[in-house]
């Protein structure tokens, strides 16, 4: 597993949305439960200098970055809050003059984990995974964790399991050692989930489902074997169904503190389908990359203490935007 001695530890990607909070004080706890750095940025595309040939007001760049102070000041305050005993070891600070899926994915080369919320400010009614968090998903270079707004309903979920679903794929091997890497460090349990079929295949002739099963179950037990003998401490419960693994593990996360997915990766279109429908509907969702290293993502769990705390080193960091008219 990842060492967490990327530079900018993780990552997490603030704007006005109700999902940028909540995933703030998520990515908080975790960089101080990893003693790693906290990296929070905010970027936004500066207006340009005129629209449809009338120029704009010579203000709003300086509205934008005054924004921006704004929320990474909030940010700040959540961090404060969130934290549990110390915080994180450091805070950065950045605002980006830049739209913000090419910039979290550049910054994401440098980054044990990125963190957003599942909506932005600018969100659409019915939709549930917002244009970042799906660009994330899709080309980040770390693991990409996607917190939505809605409290747990669980009564205990620090205590609730991990799941993961497992399909044999290269990805579905790193989101299984995410897996137990996190029920590791929480001392929880593991669910592993495999779901024998897309397709409902009970009334296809010469289909023995007992002996399917059985075998399913058989090869399932080999895949886990390895990463038994190496979180010795990690108790396993092994679920063989037949049924769509999206729908499975989008019902199995309602009892599960955090489903560990995979994000993009090489393969048939039906696979890459279950990662999104699973990240479009669970409350918080870890999405893996087949072709990086992945590192433990953390629960999304209330807060034990709200007092202020004072952070550690913290840096801010505003270049790259344009010169303004005085």
């Amino acid at each position: 597993m990842s060492s967490g001695n990327s530079s900018l530890g993780i990552i997490v990607g603030i704007d006005d949305s109700p999902a940028a909070q909540v995933a703030v004080r998520w990515a908080a706890r975790d960089a101080e439960l990893r003693k790693i750095p906290l990296t929070l940025v905010h970027a936004v595309s500066p207006e340009v200098a005129t629209w449809l040939e009338v120029p704009l007001p010579p203000g709003v760049l300086r509205w934008q970055q005054d924004h921006g102070r704004h929320l990474i000041d909030d940010a700040l305050k959540v961090v404060e809050q969130a934290s549990l005993r110390a915080g994180p070891p450091t805070v950065h600070s950045e605002i980006v003059p830049a739209a913000a899926v090419p910039t979290l994915v550049d910054m994401s080369k440098d980054a044990v984990l990125m963190v957003v919320g599942c909506l932005g400010s600018g969100r659409w009614p019915g939709r549930l995974l917002g244009s970042v968090s799906s660009g994330l998903l899709r080309h980040a270079h770390c693991p990409v964790v996607i917190i939505h707004d809605e409290d747990s309903v669980m009564p205990h979920p620090q205590q609730a399991p991990v799941l993961v679903g497992v399909d044999g794929s290269s990805a579905s091997e790193l989101a299984t050692a995410i897996a137990f890497d996190e029920a590791s460090r929480r001392n929880v349990d593991l669910v592993a989930l495999h779901a024998w079929s897309d397709v409902d295949v009970s009334e296809w002739p010469g289909i023995d489902w007992p002996a399917t099963q059985s075998m399913a179950e058989q090869v399932l037990a080999e895949r886990l074997a390895g990463w038994q003998e190496r979180y010795p401490n990690v108790a396993i419960t092994r679920v063989v169904v037949r049924d769509q693994p999206a729908r499975q593990l989008v019902q199995r996360s309602e009892e599960a503190q955090l489903p560990a997915g995979r994000g993009r990766q090489p393969g048939p279109r039906r696979l890459r389908r279950n990662a999104g429908g699973v990240g479009r509907r669970n409350r918080c969702s870890a999405g893996a990359d087949a072709g990086h290293r992945g590192t433990r993502v953390a629960d999304l769990g209330s807060a034990a203490n709200d007092k202020h705390r004072t952070l550690g080193v913290t840096e801010h960091r505003m270049s790259g935007w344009p010169d303004q008219p005085r």
